[in-house]
């Protein structure tokens, strides 16, 4: 595949209506993003059950599947493993998700964020027996999962089950040489295995389009057409294996530099990825909380506290207190704030990045609020 071709739609992160209300998207907005991105001549989208409280699917739905042709797209939803006990479970699930995307099948279906712990769960219900059933009924075209855990954990499930023919992988610059996230060792696992792969959280939940001044210096001075976020999207596609490269788009504006960007890409050299480990070490140094903002944490929380928006105002507030204050205190206004925190651990178990949000809460009400 052409690296012009590898752009996905991610519909993770939509355009809302407001800041506070996450899960009401922006329908008309979100059709004119679809518009664009089609007949642009990418054909490529992803979404999950889980993304926007449910509303990503039916957006999909609306935006795409009832306004163009079968053929004109491809799209993956995925089984949320971390909410299945049963393989009684699975079926349900799944023909929820084609009312919900208006599709009769999926021409890419995951078993969603298995890491060592899900992975389990998936071997006593037959997950992966199940989803190679699917795929023989002709409702699912292509089988894999998504992955959050060590390349060892990866290694394991390949090994286990060969027949898979897609691993996602989270793949930036800055999560490259990340001891916990693994970047490099779990891509290295995937093609030794054999297997393609789809490339989440290119950007790190933004963290990539919004770097330090010194970091943006080096990256201008190499090409200063080029922005932030393009770096990040152009290091993923470069490598080989990759099939797609998700991006969570949230406007327009955000949708026309990519797509315009895949459109003439070229693969990055060799002095171009040793100079985007450079920049990853000033981002590293500058973030507090490597949080991306996949919001898995909030519908989990019992409190309804607004976990990664705080997140956010915690990571400002070393460039401007202004700001973070205010970010702070926009959302403190309308959910649950961080003394609320019983600190019951249900976040984490949904955490992709394996934070300790519980102790991380305690530091953002220590800032915020004593």
């Amino acid at each position: 595949m052409e690296i012009k071709n590898k752009l996905s739609f991610g519909l993770m992160r939509l355009p809302v209506r407001t800041k506070l209300t996450p899960n009401l998207v922006d329908q008309r907005a979100v059709n004119e993003m679809a518009d664009w991105f089609l007949k642009e001549g990418f054909r490529h989208f992803d979404t999950s059950v889980v993304y926007h409280g449910g509303s990503s699917e039916t957006a999909f739905r609306d935006a795409v599947a009832k306004r163009y042709p079968r053929e004109a797209f491809t799209i993956t939803d995925k089984m949320p493993m971390f909410m299945i006990k049963t393989k009684a479970m699975l079926e349900p699930m799944f023909q929820k998700e084609l009312r919900r995307c208006g599709v009769e099948y999926f021409d890419y279906y995951w078993l969603h964020a298995l890491n060592q712990k899900t992975f389990a769960t998936c071997e006593r219900i037959g997950a992966f027996e199940w989803l190679a059933q699917k795929q023989k009924e002709g409702k699912i075209i292509h089988t894999g999962f998504s992955f959050h855990d060590s390349a060892e954990v990866l290694d394991e499930i390949l090994t286990r089950h060969p027949e898979v023919e897609y691993v996602q992988l989270q793949i930036n610059y800055l999560d490259w040489e990340d001891e916990k996230v693994q970047s490099r060792l779990c891509y290295e696992t995937a093609m030794k295995h054999g297997k393609r792969v789809m490339v989440m959280e290119p950007i790190k939940g933004g963290a990539l389009a919004n770097v330090p001044p010194e970091a943006k210096a080096i990256l201008e001075k190499e090409d200063a057409t080029l922005s932030p976020a393009v770096w990040a999207l152009r290091f993923c596609a470069s490598l080989d294996g990759v099939d797609f490269v998700l991006s969570g788009m949230s406007d327009l504006q955000q949708l026309k530099e990519n797509t315009a960007a895949f459109q003439t890409m070229e693969p990055l050299t060799e002095a171009q990825k040793e100079m985007l480990q450079r920049v990853a070490q000033i981002i590293r140094s500058g973030i507090a909380i490597p949080c991306t903002a996949c919001r898995y944490c909030v519908d989990a929380c019992p409190k309804g506290i607004a976990i990664p928006d705080y997140f956010v105002a915690y990571n400002e507030y070393g460039n401007s207190k202004k700001k973070a204050l205010a970010t702070f205190e926009t959302y403190a206004a309308q959910n649950g704030k961080p003394h609320a925190c019983i600190k019951c651990h249900a976040c984490e178990n949904h955490c992709p990045q394996n934070l300790p949000i519980a102790a991380l809460m305690t530091k953002v009400k220590e800032r915020f609020e004593a």
